[in-house]
C-alpha cells in the first residue's frame, strides 16, 4: 500500500463560546498551522478544513459519520475535560476500532507531572474507520504540547494504518 497522494485533514474546534462569536478560535487554527508545517517538512501534500462547531453531542457525531470515511486525520480541539459541556470523548469514542491509548497517557503524564491539571484531560486517540482521530483539550498551550508529541509519532502512525512496511516485515 501506499500513502495518499494528498492527505485530507479535518479539525474541529468545540466551543458554545467561539461558534457564538464570544472570542476567536485560536486553536484549531493552531493544529492546522502545526499539521502544515508537519506536512510540508515531511514532503507530503495536505488539504485541511478547519470547523467550528458548539459543544453539540448531535453535530459532533453528524460530523464524524461523514468524515471517518473522508479523511486521513482528524484532530479535535476542546471537550475533553469534565464540566457539564466537555461531550468530545464519550462521542468520539463510540467511532473509534482501534483506539491508541499510550499517546494520550503518556502527554498526561508527561505535562501532567509539573501541571496536575493537566491530568484532568480525558482525550483520546485512535482509528475510526479511515482516519486516525486525536482529541485534545481546548486552551492553546494543550494543543501544542499535544501536537508536539503526537508529530513525533505521526509519520509511523500513517506507515502503519496505510499498511506499510517499515520493518523489514508486512505490518
Amino acid at each position: 500500500m501506499n500513502l495518499p497522494s494528498s492527505f485530507r485533514i479535518l479539525v474541529i474546534t468545540l466551543s458554545d463560546r467561539a461558534s457564538g462569536s464570544e472570542y476567536e478560535d485560536r486553536s484549531g487554527p493552531r493544529i492546522k498551522e502545526m499539521i502544515s508545517d508537519f506536512m510540508a517538512n515531511e514532503g507530503w501534500k495536505a488539504e485541511t478544513r478547519v470547523m467550528l462547531i458548539p459543544d453539540d453531542a448531535d453535530v459532533l457525531k453528524e460530523t464524524l459519520e461523514t468524515a471517518v470515511s473522508v479523511y486521513d486525520l482528524i484532530f479535535t480541539t476542546g471537550g475533553t475535560g469534565i464540566g457539564p459541556r466537555d461531550i468530545t470523548v464519550e462521542t468520539v469514542r463510540p467511532f473509534l476500532t482501534k483506539e491508541i491509548p499510550g499517546i494520550m497517557e503518556y502527554i498526561r503524564i508527561k505535562y501532567g507531572s509539573n501541571m496536575p491539571n493537566a491530568l484532568l484531560s480525558r482525550g483520546v486517540a485512535g482509528v475510526a474507520g479511515k482516519s486516525l482521530v486525536f482529541t485534545l483539550p481546548g486552551s492553546v498551550r494543550a494543543v501544542e504540547e499535544y501536537m508536539n508529541e503526537i508529530l513525533r509519532v505521526l509519520k509511523h502512525t500513517l506507515f502503519m494504518l496505510f499498511g506499510i512496511d517499515v520493518h523489514g516485515h508486512a505490518q
